[in-house]
């Protein structure tokens, strides 16, 4: 089991990009956290989601996990098995096929939800993904992700009445 620094100095490894990007807010930035560089790799997948689970609220105080598409998927299904708790996928939009829901997997209305993310920026993936858990009566519990930008995702989201927790945040990364 690797320890928080040691974590914190492989996520940077595999994921730190220095460069010229754009992030899903539209800022331009010079550098990126990509999560799929981190969360493909077992070994800080696994200890990423053991992190997520210390953060975790009393396991009698929710149901159910819950992850936007695409990038939190992989978090929420580890954690889920670690935990033994069923888990949610939360679409980007429906498709034109299928059962053409914006919510994968079973629920019931009234369910209490633990949202996991992968790096928070400004929060607004995680909070779109809330919206649709809340349109279909589900009760948000809190929201934990992996890596705080510190560019006001725990202020967008605490404003909406939510709890945030992240493993890392952006001054750490620096500082590792």
């Amino acid at each position: 089991m690797l320890n928080r620094l040691d974590l914190l100095r492989k996520i940077k490894a595999a994921a730190f990009l220095e460069g010229e990007f754009v992030t899903r807010a539209g800022k331009k930035t010079n550098y990126y956290i990509d999560k799929y560089l981190f969360e493909t790799k077992p070994e800080i997948l696994d200890a990423v989601t053991d992190g997520i689970k210390e953060l975790l609220p009393p396991l009698d105080s929710f149901d159910r996990i819950g992850a936007p598409e695409l990038g939190a998927v992989a978090l929420a299904a580890l954690t889920a098995v670690k935990v033994n708790k069923p888990f949610l996928i939360v679409k980007k939009q429906s498709k034109d096929y299928g059962t053409q829901r914006l919510i994968e997997g079973e629920f019931k209305p009234g369910e209490r939800i633990v949202v996991l993310e992968d790096v928070l920026t400004t929060g607004g993936a995680v909070l779109k993904a809330v919206d649709v858990l809340l349109a279909n009566e589900l009760k948000i519990v809190d929201i934990i992700g992996v890596i705080n930008r510190e560019e006001g995702a725990f202020e967008n989201i605490n404003q909406k009445g939510f709890s945030v927790k992240a493993l890392f945040n952006k001054t750490e990364l620096f500082n590792s």
